[in-house]
């Protein structure tokens, strides 16, 4: 299979052709290599105990006999294990993120911040009002101090439930509360999810699904919604900015640091290292007309959102970052970070620096980032940078492309965006969606995927969702691949977009492609869909709402604690590529079906992307037909009479 047949992005297909040249294996290649086991891609391979690992195939017809493993585990008890787990790790990664967010937050909070501040003060006011604070007469300082103590709290509660959960709408927060799926700890319903995983506890897949829901929930409205939130009074809550992406913002005659990783604690240190004027001399001194920063993954996502830094590229193109052969530094903290990494950088200069004492990888140079001494650390690093730039032992091959976008649309912005200064509001976004110019909403996120055409999926179903005119908010990796694509800038709703989401984006000056942030940002979306419903005139519940979600290009687990904490929270979530229960049919169809019936959300899955578009539209007009706005109403023109009448109703 050719570079053409692996990805419709250019500068991925220019680079694997060079890779293919100087001899190097990528990820492209690998995928092809190996082939997916069959029973553990469908999740019915159990390895918990030293009597397995136990493959159970599905039952068949002729036999008689459900197969079993050793200890007598069926099919939907092993795949139902091994979803929690996918859970139960996708929710630790998020949640160690919000947990180093919240250990810097009260650096800064008892004076100690050096280099981090208190940049949205707005913002303070508003998370220390959630956990139920007394604002008045007291000031940012003390409040951090209160909202630093209680944020670190949530991960280590034992009982009780998250503050945050009380953000959801009251019909949500009853259905949980009556199925007993509120979480009480972050870190309580991680741990006992690999309780009762272990061999011999939890063996009915429906209970076992259930600690599933409460994990979920933990890491969307805990973990994952603390780090954002804490990021953005730190280091401000994102607004509209330009920028751009793909491979071609990679500079041949500057210092090129590539950050990659999850962490903004990191980024953000770079980002005003570079600003130095020591920095800047040493630069200049090694022969490059400055320091580029760019980003891979959710880091970048990060300092693109408040920064407007350019994103190199997603999650497949890390690689081919530094097969361009100008690539200084890559800067590695935590999550979706290939090891191959260090044996590609050896063949070329680039230096791969490992910061996390979680996350080391052999042949690479690891320089601990210290967040007591942020600041030095980023400086130490950028110097590493910049004394490599003289190093370059082929000449750069950069590829061209680079493409222009909108991104930093946080709920806040979006209120703001909608409603205006003085009101800010939903009220828009609502009426729009019931007089039928918006069809409904859809949230594509999630990452890449070798065992796929790299970027197709994510970008045929968006086009495919506003050329039906379905606003769609994005986040990680989904959103650089239709960034690629052109679909963040206000001009692609003439190109792409149905005719009344176009009219919409058109008179408010939005792409119909929301860029919301990273992975641990899909909590923003929750707000959003969360806005909706207090907003009023489409339902009581998040369930109620004409929106779906998708991931059409999911690999890791932490893809999967987000579809679940969706479909926990009522929304129809498609996954593509593979699905992992497929094993269990049993399973299957209660994650397909009957779980709708208890959280009003549930699962689906369906690799096509046309397809896949279709099933979510097709979800999107039931919710209308059910809110009786499936129709549409016939456009009145008020004569003075009938004005009088309105008003003296």
């Amino acid at each position: 299979m050719g570079p053409e047949q692996k990805s419709i992005c250019p500068a991925t297909i220019e680079m694997l052709k060079k890779a293919g040249t100087d001899g190097i294996q990528t990820a492209f290649e690998r995928s092809g290599d190996l082939r997916p086991c069959p029973i553990g891609s469908q999740g019915t391979c159990c390895k918990i105990c030293a009597m397995g690992p136990c493959r159970i195939t599905a039952k068949k017809k002729d036999e008689q006999e459900e197969p079993l493993g050793v200890c007598g585990a069926n099919t939907s008890t092993i795949a139902a294990r091994n979803f929690l787990r996918m859970i139960a790790s996708g929710a630790a990664s998020h949640s160690d993120h919000g947990r180093v967010v919240a250990e810097v937050f009260n650096e800064v909070a008892q004076g100690h911040g050096n280099g981090y501040e208190i940049k949205d003060e707005k913002k303070l006011y508003q998370v220390a009002m959630d956990f139920g604070l007394d604002i008045e007469n007291k000031s940012a300082a003390e409040l951090a101090k209160e909202v630093g103590k209680l944020a670190l709290q949530e991960f280590g509660k034992q009982d009780g439930q998250l503050t945050f959960i009380q953000r959801a709408p009251e019909k949500r927060q009853a259905l949980w509360k009556d199925f007993g799926v509120i979480p009480r700890g972050v870190d309580r319903e991680i741990v006992e999810s690999l309780h009762r995983t272990h061999m011999g506890v939890d063996q009915d897949y429906k209970n076992i699904i259930k600690h599933g829901t409460r994990t979920s929930l933990a890491d969307g409205w805990g973990g994952s919604m603390i780090a954002t939130e804490l990021q953005d009074i730190m280091f401000g809550t994102p607004y509209p900015i330009l920028s751009k992406v793909n491979l071609g913002v990679i500079k041949s005659n500057m210092v090129n640091v590539i950050v990659h990783g999850h962490e903004p604690v990191l980024s953000e240190m770079i980002v005003q290292a570079c600003q130095d004027p020591e920095i800047k001399a040493l630069a200049e001194e090694k022969g490059a007309d400055g320091i580029n920063v760019a980003g891979i993954c959710c880091t970048a996502n990060e300092i693109l959102m408040r920064h407007g830094i350019p994103l190199a590229g997603n999650f497949l193109q890390q690689e081919l970052a530094i097969i361009t052969g100008a690539v200084d530094a890559m800067v590695v903290d935590v999550q979706c970070i290939m090891q191959s990494l260090s044996s590609v950088a050896a063949c070329y200069h680039t230096k791969l620096i490992t910061t996390s004492p979680r996350a080391k990888i052999a042949g690479a140079q690891h320089m601990e980032f210290i967040e007591h001494e942020p600041l030095e650390s980023a400086k130490a690093i950028l110097k590493e940078a910049i004394e490599n730039f003289p190093n370059r032992k082929v000449k750069p091959h950069i590829p061209k492309d680079e493409v222009d976008l909108v991104a930093g649309f946080s709920h806040e912005t979006v209120n703001y965006l909608l409603g205006g200064l003085f009101r800010a509001s939903y009220k828009p976004l609502n009426d729009n969606i019931i007089n039928g110019r918006i069809r409904g909403v859809a949230g594509v996120v999630g990452c890449n995927n070798p065992r796929v055409v790299h970027d197709n999926a994510h970008v045929t179903l968006v086009k495919e969702l506003i050329a039906n005119d379905v606003l769609v908010l994005q986040t990680g990796c989904s959103a650089m691949a239709t960034a690629k694509a052109g679909l963040l800038v206000p001009e692609a709703a003439a190109k792409f977009a149905g005719p009344g989401l176009a009219e919409v984006c058109e008179t408010v000056g939005i792409p119909p492609v929301i860029h919301m942030g990273s992975c641990v940002d899909n909590s923003r979306i929750l707000m959003a869909a969360t806005a909706l419903v207090k907003e009023g005139g489409l339902g009581e519940d998040i369930s109620d709402l004409p929106v779906a979600g998708a991931a059409p290009e999911w690999m890791s687990e932490k893809a999967v604690a987000i579809g679940h904490y969706f479909v926990s929270s009522g929304v129809y979530t498609v996954f593509g590529v593979s699905w992992p229960t497929l094993g269990s049919e049993e399973l299957t169809n209660y994650l397909f079906d009957s779980i709708g019936k208890d959280l009003g959300g549930k699962w689906a899955y369906e690799p096509d992307p046309e397809k896949m578009a279709q099933m979510m539209i097709n979800h999107i007009d039931e919710k209308r037909k059910a809110l009786g706005i499936d129709k549409a109403r016939e456009r009145v023109l008020y004569d003075m009479d009938m004005r009088r009448e309105l008003e003296t109703q």
